[in-house]
């Protein structure tokens, strides 16, 4: 059992990329602890055993209450296992009801698969709500912090938030400065002091702002992954594949491609920033002239760039601080665009020429910043999943409404936490199988048989179903915390299974018929198997239930271990017997005709289950 659980954790540890950063800290915390368990079990454990399983007195025992309720527990089991025996006897025989039982776990698995939503990392509640504002195109930056007041004031007025910060001029979302943008952070109170989520909460603030009209207000709760974006939802770029480089047109497109978007049940919200029609003013250059004048290109922007932007020169020491010295044109020479026209650049023979005389300007309109993605000019659209709906949902949305509405030599691409999921893509599925190969591997090298450990394997897809179906009942989605449980699962099913198969294999080994080597494999273990099921889905309900930070990941992660456990266990220890007796026949009729004609040693079996105590 050590080296199979091993040998599915190990295995995943070697994965790359973010994804893998998951898989690889969980798979080596259980890796290790499950080998420093094997060694606990073999050597301190029966020592213990030694010191605490002691005789006591027969009378003592017998006025004992929990003795008393021992042996009520031990009476119910007995009975129980009586009924388990007498159905492993009538279910293992029949080889075609197996084979039902398996072929039908297999369906319930490919169609609940097919309804179960599916998703990447799961939005948690983090107690804080970002927003982001956008002014008109050319708004100053007083316009753009009075918005940010007047949200600040809504805020302030809600008994759950704690602390509210703003800042005008920058973009959240984008990461860029303009006079246009703006942005806030709002601190929610501790969970155990509000009732209502970090979604419901922005539900609320849309709705008291929604009297703003200066400015596009945007609320939404940070990634739950640092790195991936600065939003969660889903995130992707409009590309602009041309080469015409018109940037009218590539917002065009963009806003008939986010209307579109808004349209589905799918998507709640989608919008951009992409803006251009910013006023700006272009400067051109008359270079036969500039050279006339002895002046060249580089020059004349650079002493640009010095006047009206500021340039940094050196620094100097004053009252004990080092302060910055920056060139620059004073205000009232800058004031205006038009003033560019009244400044001097010093020519190559020390002479002072305007500026008016080579330039001109000209008034057009433009991004603010341009940007690129993979080299193309695009546009960002930042999203968030209607609910009910999951991240794969919105995906598959994407890329059907881009198939139909996109027009030719415009694409799109992901980005942020959305382009990891989509990479990950059929990932899970992939460590899944490596980790069955690793398994088979070890057991088959274990049996010396490449069939005996197929009963093992194939007890997998009835947990796999439980898991799948007890995150369909909680709403939840089949997420990566979900598929770490699955491969925990392999692990934790396989172990049922080897107990069965071990101990039928021994009883097969003492002349048993295969039958009753089944029967016998899986009485004898169903205690232990029982006991160490149920302490682990009881230890999971901490998981299942869980509250405030992280919740989802537990909740994930708990609900389709505790679920995948139980369906597993309860139908596989029907299962796995009749799965012996199928291959087992078939790996004696491989056996030389002296081996399997060799008489069964005689051996005395007593049909009545033991009595055991706790």
């Amino acid at each position: 059992i050590t080296l199979v659980m091993s040998a599915v954790f190990i295995p995943v540890a070697f994965l790359p990329g973010p994804v893998g950063v998951f898989y690889r800290q969980f798979s080596l915390t259980l890796a290790i602890a499950i080998a420093i368990s094997g060694v606990n079990a073999l050597t301190l454990t029966p020592a213990l055993c030694a010191i605490l399983l002691r005789e006591s007195d027969t009378e003592r025992k017998k006025n004992n209450f929990l003795q008393r309720f021992f042996d009520a527990f031990n009476k119910a089991y007995d009975t129980v296992a009586g009924s388990y025996k007498n159905a492993v006897a009538a279910v293992a025989g029949r080889k075609m009801v197996t084979l039902a039982l398996l072929v039908s776990f297999f369906a319930a698995t490919w169609g609940i698969n097919r309804v179960l939503p599916t998703g990447f990392i799961p939005n948690e509640d983090q107690g804080v709500v970002y927003i982001n504002v956008t002014a008109p195109s050319g708004a100053t930056v007083e316009r753009t912090e009075r918005v940010l007041n007047q949200i600040q004031k809504v805020a302030a007025g809600m008994d759950i938030v704690e602390a509210t910060s703003t800042l005008a001029g920058y973009s959240l979302v984008n990461g860029v400065s303009g006079a246009s943008f703006g942005m806030g952070i709002v601190n929610l109170k501790p969970w155990d002091e509000r009732r209502h989520s970090v979604n419901e909460v922005i539900k609320i603030l849309e709705e008291r702002t929604k009297g703003i009209t200066d400015a596009d207000v945007e609320f939404f709760s940070p990634p739950t992954v640092p790195g991936f974006g600065n939003s969660s939802g889903f995130e992707i770029r409009v590309l602009d594949k041309t080469g015409r480089g018109d940037m009218q047109e590539l917002e065009t497109v963009t806003k008939n491609f986010i209307t579109a978007l808004a349209g589905s049940p799918a998507i709640d919200q989608a919008h951009t920033n992409y803006d251009p029609n910013f006023p700006q003013y272009m400067i051109h250059v008359d270079q036969d002239m500039a050279a006339k004048k002895g002046i060249t290109i580089e020059q004349a922007m650079g002493t640009l760039q010095t006047l009206m932007g500021g340039n940094y020169t050196s620094n100097f020491v004053r009252f004990g601080q080092m302060y910055r010295v920056m060139v620059q044109a004073a205000p009232q020479y800058r004031a205006k665009p038009e003033d560019l026209l009244q400044l001097y650049v010093k020519n190559s023979n020390g002479e002072m020429v305007p500026f008016s005389t080579f330039v001109r300007m000209e008034r057009v309109y433009g991004p603010e910043q341009l940007t690129r993605y993979n080299m193309y000019n695009c546009a960002r659209i930042n999203g968030t999943v209607a609910e009910g709906y999951s991240t794969g949902d919105a995906i598959n949305t994407i890329r059907e409404i881009a198939a139909q509405q996109l027009p030719r030599g415009y694409g799109f691409d992901w980005a942020g936490m959305t382009r990891e999921e989509v990479k990950s893509g059929d990932q899970a599925l992939y460590i899944f199988i490596i980790s069955l190969v690793f398994v088979y591997l070890v057991l088959a090298a274990q049996y010396e048989s490449f069939l005996l450990p197929l009963p093992v394997l194939l007890s997998l897809p009835a947990g796999i179903f439980g898991a799948w179906l007890a995150l369909k009942v909680c709403g939840l989605q089949n997420n990566i915390y979900a598929q770490v449980a699955l491969i925990m699962l392999i692990g934790l099913l396989g172990k049922n299974a080897i107990l069965i198969v071990e101990f039928a294999i021994q009883k097969r080994n003492e002349g048993v018929s295969v039958p009753r080597a089944a029967v016998e494999g899986s009485v004898s273990r169903l205690r232990p198997i029982l006991m160490t099921s149920f302490a682990f889905i009881a230890g999971l309900i901490p998981l299942c239930i869980a509250t405030g930070a992280g919740a989802m990941g537990n909740r994930s992660i708990g609900t389709a271990a505790a679920g995948g456990m139980f369906i597993g266990t309860v139908f596989g220890v029907l299962v796995i017997p009749g799965l012996y007796v199928l291959f087992a026949s078939l790996t004696e009729r491989k056996k030389p005709a002296s081996v399997a004609n060799a008489r069964p040693v005689p051996v005395s079996i007593n049909n009545e289950i033991p009595k055991s105590s706790v």
